[in-house]
């Protein structure tokens, strides 16, 4: 279904790692740990900044890939990891885009499953890498249906 996508790479867009997103983030996962929130703790750490939880990457843009339109209800978020080479610091812009790594299907108790693996990147404005990340979407068959049609 997807496998004409694999290898397709989306447009890149600035991201900017607000102060505000990334208390309320933190937050949010129940993690108020002082060097994300607090300026004095960043001021103080080893990065002279406050940092970005691990996760917070999930809430950027990372542009569009061309010809590849999924639906925005009904997909399930199946794994995700990151891998960082170093943290992002609060208040720095940086470029995100994302590539289609791999499309596959499986049988399970609900039908035919799709699974589509995706590959996103950070980079500073130099173009640098900061982190990147492998997400995996789950369609579900009652979406496929949904997308055939």
């Amino acid at each position: 279904m997807f496998k004409e996508q694999i290898g397709k790479i989306s447009n890149k867009v600035k991201n900017v790692v607000e102060r505000g997103a990334v208390k309320n983030f933190a937050v949010a996962i129940g993690d108020p740990h002082p060097i994300y929130v607090d300026e004095d703790t960043g001021r103080h750490s080893r990065y002279k900044n406050n940092i970005a939880p691990p996760t917070f990457p999930r809430v950027f843009d990372y542009g569009v890939i061309e010809g590849l339109n999924l639906p925005n209800k009904g997909l399930i978020h199946g794994e995700q990891s990151f891998h960082y080479v170093r943290p992002l610091l609060v208040g720095e812009e940086i470029y995100c885009y994302s590539i289609v790594k791999k499309y596959f299907e499986k049988k399970g108790n609900f039908g035919e499953m799709g699974f589509l693996v995706l590959e996103s990147f950070g980079e500073d404005l130099a173009g640098n890498p900061i982190f990147s990340s492998t997400s995996t979407v789950v369609i579900s068959e009652a979406v496929r249906k949904v997308l055939v049609k």
